[in-house]
């Protein structure tokens, strides 16, 4: 279980650290659903990127402005869906954020087997993950 408010914390103090400004960390990987924190400093923009199949954002501290078919201002406390076209994110100031996204199903239409365990994911699949999360969030990740 991870304990939100000290992964925004670290992630926020990551962010003031890092020279790119920003800090992203995977906290829930369920098959398709990933949930990361990510922290980026007063003026750092991730640039323009694709949305995944669904994703939402849930701006926990500070402010940002997303870009995209219809641009928008979110504060602190605002949850919102994502656009599905092409949009990139730029932070008002500090801001820590929960990004939420689905990605695609498995081939067998779950991420469980049938008898509701989660498969182990290969070295190669977990590579895959982590490249995708870098691909949606920017980079700025660090493996802990």
């Amino acid at each position: 279980m991870a304990a939100l408010t000290d992964a925004m914390t670290t992630a926020i103090d990551r962010a003031r650290e890092a020279p790119n400004g920003r800090h992203a960390e995977l906290l829930v990987h369920d098959g398709p659903l990933r949930q990361t924190v990510i922290a980026l400093t007063e003026g750092v923009e991730l640039a323009e990127h694709n949305s995944p199949p669904a994703a939402s954002i849930q701006v926990m501290h500070g402010s940002l402005r997303v870009t995209g078919e219809e641009p928008d201002v979110l504060q602190a406390g605002h949850l919102a869906a994502l656009t599905h076209f092409r949009h990139a994110v730029i932070a008002l100031e500090d801001t820590v954020f929960l990004l939420t996204t689905v990605t695609s199903q498995h081939d067998t239409g779950s991420h469980s087997t049938p008898t509701g365990e989660i498969p182990a994911l290969t070295e190669e699949e977990q590579a895959q993950e982590l490249a995708e999360t870098d691909q949606h969030t920017g980079g700025g990740r660090v493996d802990g």
